[in-house]
């Protein structure tokens, strides 16, 4: 179990974070959603280990994870929501360096490293420089980086970005199967109708806020809304969104 208890942080006396508190559990999928600038990758950064907070802490398995950073991050998958690879490797290449420093054994490596490729549909282009992929066929590979040797804890920040339908769709089947093989899966996204459907539990932050931690069907029930995106709307957009698309396409008529 992963968990996160009173976590705040502080940027120059601006807080990003306050006093957020949750469980992620083995066999479910948790849902992260936000603004832009609501604190979500502030938390992602934390719980990865990338970032310490102000105050606050991190357990695994009931452990702090400073206390056992190396081992956590061993158990630890995580994409990003920008897809930082090393450009001049090819996609087989950067699997490779990625597996031998998660020090997955060499036979079972290729294996692995060929049946990711050839299931994202990267095996055409394996040989291929990065620098040449589309941000979707990186994003693909980011994710085959994040489940090659087999963790325990998966951290999912906006990992659609730049996907195709048909792989956004098997990235979503694929997170119901992670769960299903007993994983703690986070799932930090804007993308509400695969939120709707995959995720045990949501976790909605406002301004740095936790504004709601509870199952959607318990949300939609609570508040008689048909939707997440509705709940989602209802507790965090503070303005006439119909209203300000009409006002841009003003602005564009001049």
């Amino acid at each position: 179990m992963l968990e996160a208890r009173g976590l705040t942080k502080f940027y120059a006396s601006i807080p990003a974070l306050e006093d957020v508190s949750f469980t992620a559990e083995p066999g479910h999928v948790l849902g992260y959603l936000g603004h832009n600038g609501s604190g979500k990758s502030t938390t992602v950064n934390i719980l990865t280990g990338l970032l310490e907070p102000s105050r606050g802490s991190v357990f695994f398995e009931g452990r702090p994870i400073r206390d056992q950073l190396i081992e956590y991050k061993r158990r630890l998958g995580y994409v990003p929501e920008e897809p930082y690879v090393y450009p001049y490797l090819s996609g087989y290449e950067y699997l490779e360096l990625v597996g031998r420093l998660r020090q997955v054994p060499e036979p079972i490596l290729k294996d692995k490293i060929e049946g990711l490729l050839k299931l994202f549909s990267l095996h055409t282009y394996r040989h291929s420089p990065i620098a040449s992929y589309s941000k979707g066929m990186k994003q693909k590979v980011l994710i085959s980086a994040a489940l090659l040797h087999n963790p325990d804890v998966l951290i999912f920040d906006e990992p659609l970005s730049g996907l195709d339908v048909t792989s956004a769709l098997t990235f979503r089947h694929l997170l119901t199967a992670l769960a299903r093989e007993g994983k703690t899966v986070l799932y930090s996204s804007h993308v509400l109708e695969t939120v709707e459907k995959v995720c045990s539990r949501v976790i909605i932050l406002y301004r740095g806020k936790m504004v709601a931690n509870d199952s959607v069907d318990h949300l939609r029930d609570l508040m008689s809304l048909p939707s997440l995106e509705s709940v989602f709307a209802q507790l965090v957009v503070q303005e006439d969104t119909e209203k300000t698309a009409g006002q841009i396409i003003d602005v564009m008529k001049g």
